[in-house]
């Protein structure tokens, strides 16, 4: 076991801390996998002062270079993807494939980031004037603030840290506590890749003191960008923060996820699909499916095999091949009871619910669900658009079943619930594919797939509770991390005033064939 897991400000590792706190394995809660040494404010703002006055330097290190680092990350990741995945599965209790798909993720932004440093694209253009001429660059946006959930550790990090540090910022990253003993593996793979000292700081505190934290710096002008991963509600206040300082953050929140079943749609498909994205990672990804919106005509035969495929699915230890493993933390916990008790009498529950117990047991259960934060998928159909668990998010493994008539109703059942994150439909139908992608208000849309799933390449984020509509990943994170600057140049030797020395051509706006 690790000793204290210490912050890390200009390179050097921070002693003074406000708490001790334990890190366990949810799998095996009387395993302690390290000791996470909790900062206060202060270390954050320091941390941001470090990051500020690195930033320069590693700015004027030309991109390609920054592109190399990000390279020997990839490298590195590669070499100890066992390694780190096997880490992720000890302190978070993410199944072991889930979890070397998750360092996988990592290697893959790396791929894409490192052409990106040959590339970062600006314009020239052509000006209205003789001899001027103009061009656009990006340019890094200065010291960025990083603020992650810790279900995805080391993945959702990376869509924000590599950009970013690609781009030529520096970084100050605030992980979960719940995860800072693979945080901190993570970042000693990138201190041994080639990023200097002060260009990427970590800061291991809880949410009151880093919120403090956060507000000090950007009180001080030391934060130029913030990017948080969590839960809606704080990232409203992190958005009002940022506010104040005329900074847009970068907003990845909550899902409430819908999965339209069509009446034509492959039923073996979907039921897989829902399996998958409702209960993988036992349900705690901000993709995972929320309510499957099912067409009347087949409701009856897919919950059917949605719950057989249920009660099939493989649970328990892991470092098995299993397809859910336990809740993250005990806070998790608590906050999926609470979600379990918005089931009401109108609704039918199918499957047991609650913690995996002895008193209630689940079969073919790998290992003892005595030693850790096991919870039975549970399915609730006939949930309605008023219903406490058909609006919130419940971060854990239950899923709702709804049934719908037409296509539109689907759709606004789908926008019901105020979250725009993903969202999925199953059809062999591709007018109806295209009309579900035009009405539903998610920022990414699966067709025939499940609605968790992302690539290095593409867009990823949502809109309304999900987000503020900023996007990770793919060339379109780069405006996250960026700012465009303009600049002209006029090589004619005598001041040339746009839109009033311009000349015009003429033209005989009146003539008419004969």
């Amino acid at each position: 076991m690790p000793g204290d897991v210490l912050s890390v400000v200009g390179g050097t590792r921070v002693a003074e801390v406000v708490r001790r706190t334990p890190s366990t394995n949810p799998a095996r809660l009387t395993e302690v996998v390290g000791t996470v040494g909790s900062a206060g404010p202060e270390v954050f703002v320091r941390a941001a002062e470090a990051a500020r006055t690195a930033q320069p330097a590693w700015a004027a290190t030309p991109a390609p270079q920054r592109g190399q680092v990000i390279s020997n990350v990839g490298r590195l990741m590669t070499a100890n993807k066992e390694r780190l995945a096997a880490l992720v599965t000890q302190e978070i209790g993410k199944p072991i494939a889930e979890a070397r798909g998750e360092v996988q993720e990592i290697i893959d932004t790396c791929d894409f980031f490192l052409g990106e440093g040959r590339r970062l694209y600006g314009q020239t253009v052509p000006s209205e004037m003789p001899d001027k001429q103009l061009f656009t660059f990006r340019r890094p946006v200065g010291t960025v603030a990083v603020i992650t959930a810790g279900n995805f550790p080391v993945a959702v990090p990376s869509w924000y840290i590599v950009p970013a540090l690609l781009c030529g910022n520096t970084v100050v990253w605030k992980p979960a506590e719940y995860s800072a003993v693979v945080s901190d593996a993570f970042y000693e793979i990138f201190a041994h890749s080639g990023v200097p000292a002060g260009v990427f700081n970590v800061v291991y505190a809880d949410g009151p003191d880093t919120f403090a934290g956060l507000e000090q710096a950007l009180q001080a002008g030391l934060v130029n960008k913030v990017g948080f991963t969590g839960s809606s509600a704080v990232g409203t206040r992190i958005g009002e923060l940022c506010g104040r300082h005329l900074q847009t953050p970068c907003l990845e929140l909550g899902g409430k996820n819908p999965m339209v079943i069509t009446e034509d749609a492959n039923l073996d498909l979907a039921v897989e699909g829902a399996l998958f994205s409702g209960f993988g990672t036992a349900g705690q990804r901000c993709t995972s499916l929320g309510t499957a919106i099912v067409h009347q005509s087949v409701y009856d035969e897919f919950l059917h095999r949605f719950a057989r495929a249920t009660a099939d699915a493989s649970m328990g230890d892991p470092t098995k091949d299993v397809l859910l493993g336990p809740l993250l933390d005990e806070k998790f916990a608590a906050g999926f009871e609470k979600s379990l008790g918005w089931i009401a009498a109108h609704h039918q529950v199918i499957g047991a619910t609650g913690r995996v117990t002895a008193d209630n047991p689940r079969a073919g259960f790998v290992g003892d669900p005595a030693d850790g934060l096991y919870y039975h998928p549970t399915i609730v159909a006939g949930v309605r658009p008023a219903d406490e668990l058909f609006r919130n998010e419940t971060f854990g493994p239950v899923v709702g079943v709804t049934a719908y008539a037409k296509l539109d109703e689907a759709i606004a059942l789908g926008n019901e619930s105020g979250y725009g994150l993903s969202s999925s439909i199953y059809t062999t139908d591709p007018n109806k594919a295209f009309r579900f992608a035009q009405g539903i208000s998610a920022g990414m849309v699966s067709v025939n797939n499940s609605t968790s799933g992302a690539e290095a390449h593409l867009p990823f984020g949502g809109n309304g509770k999900s987000g503020n509509g900023s996007r990770q990943s793919g060339i379109w994170v780069l405006d996250q991390f960026t700012r465009w600057q303009s600049m002209n140049w006029d090589y004619s030797g005598k001041l040339q005033k746009a839109q009033m020395d311009t000349k015009t051509v003429e033209a005989d706006l009146s003539y008419e064939l004969p």
